[in-house]
């Protein structure tokens, strides 16, 4: 009981000295620490953590059972934890700082034209993936963003040339020079082919996946690009975002999915806006007559 009290006495004179920063320091904490939750539940540094949760225990009862060799083992890894984890989670780390890079507090937005010339090269992009489905041809291409890919151009040839179909076509038609490496794509233009992507190391991955999908995979954990492949045993359209493919796309639906990753929201609001606008210019402007008129043709289309 007098535990019980003094803890009590502890809560109520924290509680009657607690500032607003204070309370603002526990809000930031509890932020971080979900956040941090939630940064190990998407991605497979949850696994990691494990293992190493798992260490750490097995070194708690090493010492406390005086095993001696095995806690002066354990202890090599507990002492350098934070070397390890560096390394461990290197690539979780990088995406994790990437993203608080790409954050806009400024609220930058992208010119209408570079929207339209990103849409133009998706539209081309995907129209040129429909036909090496069809055809079983092949591809792996590479829409770069935030992350700049300048070692991975390094490894292939430059070529920043406009984004069109019959281009994305030969580049990859079975036995040109480049039809074996990745294009990357930059601003709306192919920038370069023939580069070499890093691998993915997930041990989950199917084993009936070839090396452009482990390449696809690979590039999207070590960056913020997203990635199209078309596979050449099946033709099967895929997309690689943050890691994680989703499959069997045709050309349209490889459309859609790549405008909403790629092109800023920026023009659909103002499209959105722009509508909205014009219908409600039309709905004050036009006259009762022309509102009779519209319902008089709907009656008759309905009676026909």
């Amino acid at each position: 009981m007098d535990g019980l009290y003094t803890l009590w006495n502890q809560i109520i004179y924290a509680l009657s000295n607690m500032r607003v920063f204070d309370i603002v320091d526990i809000l930031a904490i509890a932020w971080i620490i979900y956040k941090a939750i939630g940064f190990l539940l998407e991605t497979r540094a949850g696994l990691l953590v494990k293992g190493l949760t798992v260490i750490f225990g097995t070194y708690l009862l090493a010492r406390l059972f005086e095993l001696t060799v095995v806690s002066w083992l354990l202890s090599v890894v507990v002492d350098s934890a934070l070397v390890v984890m560096a390394i461990i989670f290197q690539p979780e780390i990088r995406r994790m700082l990437e993203k608080v890079g790409h954050t806009k507090l400024l609220g930058s937005k992208k010119y209408d034209d570079e929207n339209e010339t990103v849409r133009a090269c998706i539209d081309n992009v995907t129209k040129a993936a429909g036909s090496m489905q069809q055809a079983k041809v092949g591809a792996l291409i590479v829409f770069e963003r935030e992350t700049q890919l300048a070692d991975i151009v390094n490894t292939g040839t430059v070529i920043d040339a406009e984004c069109s179909v019959s281009m994305v076509n030969n580049v990859f038609f079975p036995n040109s020079p480049l039809h074996d490496g990745a294009m990357i794509i930059r601003d709306g233009r192919i920038y370069a082919a023939g580069c070499i992507l890093p691998l993915t190391q997930r041990p989950d991955i199917s084993s009936h996946l070839g090396t452009r999908h482990r390449a696809a995979i690979g590039i999207s954990e070590n960056s913020d690009a997203i990635v199209l492949v078309v596979s050449e045993e099946t033709g099967t359209i895929s997309i690689v975002n943050n890691g994680e493919m989703q499959r069997d796309y045709n050309s349209v639906s490889a459309y859609a999915e790549l405008s909403k990753l790629l092109v800023s929201d920026d023009m659909d609001k103002k499209d959105n806006a722009l509508i909205s606008a014009l219908k409600g210019f039309s709905l004050f402007g036009r006259s009762d007559k022309s509102k009779d008129e519209e319902e008089e043709v709907a009656e008759n289309e309905d009676k026909s």
